[in-house]
């Protein structure tokens, strides 16, 4: 991107309720900008197109020229997308990470008060995961039961590599899940650099290394070998429990205590399951988490349950080498309530300011939140959260109006 005061950036509506949380955001972002830099800087936004509009308009779900857009301009924002059933695509979302290599699935989840939560303390859930956006389930190999395929994998693992433990190989499909070094390190990385950037003091490793030794166990090692070479702002478990071997608990206790008296990041590991039990239990322990694709699926989601729900979770999909990044609502299409007035654009909201932080905008991403936050303090919501509440709700048009009187008041 070379214009930094008035950049061209991309845009797909979306489908479902896609354009009405689309128009909301584009009314609220330009609002702020206009409102942090008097003129001074501006985005001209670009449609580009994905999902069934593209498919109504050029008979294809997701057109080269769109991908060719990204590409040129870098940065990109989207509403949900439909996934076209036997058309060839696993899921257009995917496909937009896997074409543009976009490695990193960064979803920052964090309370805002007044918004309903099952939780008694949703103020204490405050982190930031980093998701492995390319291997794992996302790169999945799979074969159907009864396939050719499957019979001559079968055949291969039983005959080649002794593998015994296929429990019912007469009704079995399979499927395989590539997780590398390289994949794993570049995402793990990515956290790193961004506790940095933050001031940040824990970063957390989770995956099932503990039954996947060579792809979930290879991620943690992969990462604590990476972290211990390449960053010496970090302290990590792996070398405590080193140091604790060869030279006592008492040795490594007091490496640790030095660690983080200067300030340094500590890093540890925790098996996917039990981290899903620690951040209902104590989600204040966490801030930052790098994990594998699938792991980084059940997480998102049940972070975002605990603070609120999927309608306030946002999420970006970056390449941290090339600059790609696309910016997007984390929620469904949600054809049930298009045209009511329901939908809550705060994940495309929140998306935005993250892409302006990415621009390093942080004046116009910090009005858009500090309306949000003044908006949801005083029960000014929308239909899902209100219903919640059993308050009146705000239209989407009506909460779009709010956020901007109180960005331009």
């Amino acid at each position: 991107m070379t214009n930094t005061t008035n950049p061209v950036i991309p845009y797909i509506e979306g489908d479902g309720i896609g354009p009405e949380i689309w128009q909301a955001t584009k009314k609220v972002v330009d609002a702020a900008v206009h409102s942090a830099y008097q003129g001074t800087r501006k985005i001209n936004w670009l449609e580009i197109l994905a999902g069934e509009k593209a498919y109504n308009q050029t008979g294809t779900w997701l057109p080269d020229v769109t991908l060719e857009a990204i590409r040129k301009h870098k940065i990109a924002i989207k509403g949900p997308l439909t996934t076209p059933i036997g058309e060839g695509f696993r899921s257009l979302n995917v496909t937009l990470r896997q074409e543009l290599d976009l490695y990193a699935c960064v979803r920052p989840v964090r309370y805002f008060k007044g918004v309903p939560s099952p939780l008694k303390e949703p103020e204490k859930t405050d982190m930031t995961i980093f998701r492995e956006n390319t291997e794992d389930v996302y790169a999945g190999i799979e074969f159907a039961k009864d396939s050719s395929e499957v019979h001559a994998l079968l055949a291969f693992l039983t005959e080649k590599l002794s593998v015994t433990n296929v429990r019912f190989p007469e009704t079995t499909a399979l499927g395989i899940k590539p997780i590398s070094q390289a994949g794993s390190q570049r995402l793990i990385a990515a956290a790193l650099d961004y506790a940095l950037e933050q001031g940040k003091t824990r970063v957390t490793l989770v995956h099932k290394g503990n039954i996947m030794k060579f792809t979930e166990g290879g991620f943690k090692n992969w990462g604590y070998d990476y972290i211990e070479r390449n960053y010496s702002q970090a302290f990590t478990m792996n070398q405590f429990k080193q140091l604790s071997a060869k030279a006592g608990k008492e040795k490594a206790e007091a490496a640790l205590a030095e660690a983080q008296a200067v300030g340094k990041i500590i890093v540890d590991d925790v098996i996917a399951d039990n981290f899903l039990q620690q951040i209902l239990l104590y989600p204040e322990k966490y801030q930052v988490v790098a994990t594998t694709n699938l792991n980084g699926d059940y997480i998102s989601d049940a972070l975002a349950a605990q603070v609120g729900g999927i309608g306030i979770a946002p999420g970006a999909n970056i390449n941290y080498k090339t600059g790609h990044a696309i910016f997007e609502a984390t929620h469904g299409t949600a054809p049930d309530i298009v045209g009511n007035g329901w939908a809550n654009p705060c994940s495309l909201l929140l998306s935005a300011t993250m892409l302006l932080d990415h621009l390093g905008w942080f004046e116009a991403s910090q009005l858009i939140m500090q309306a949000i936050e003044q908006a949801l303090e005083n029960h000014l919501m929308t239909h899902d959260f209100a219903k919640m509440l059993k308050i009146n709700a705000l239209s989407t048009n009506a909460f779009t109006e709010q956020l901007v009187y109180f960005i331009t008041k």
